[in-house]
């Protein structure tokens, strides 16, 4: 099955950047979409970028610019830089992966604490 091993999250001050690993490794099928979520305390959560396979990005409106999801595809890892840290990012920050961009489908990460102060 499919293993998918987070790195990088922690404390830091706001205006600072922190990068967030995932590194999937396993028997991966139908993997067209690597995805960031986070969710915070008593919020639903929420997805943050996604990357395809061929390279097509999508952030949240919210993110104004400040995050960049990046792939590398021959070694199963999906990146997630995060650059000038808000309090408000605050959150549990997941990795997904799967055929499409159903939350309900695909593998899971176990999740990284991102914790910004002010």
């Amino acid at each position: 099955q499919v293993q998918l091993v987070e790195s990088g999250g922690g404390l830091v001050q706001a205006g600072g950047s922190l990068r967030l690993s995932c590194a999937a490794s396993g028997n991966i099928f139908k993997i067209n979409v690597m995805a960031w979520y986070r969710q915070a305390p008593g919020k639903q959560r929420e997805l943050v970028a996604s990357i395809t396979s061929s390279g097509t990005v999508n952030y949240i409106p919210s993110l104004k610019g400040r995050f960049t999801i990046s792939r590398d595809n021959a070694k199963n890892t999906v990146y997630l830089q995060m650059s000038s840290l808000k309090p408000e990012d605050t959150a549990v920050y997941y990795c997904r992966l799967g055929g499409d961009y159903d939350p309900r489908s695909g593998y899971w990460g176990q999740g990284t604490q991102v914790t910004v102060s002010s």
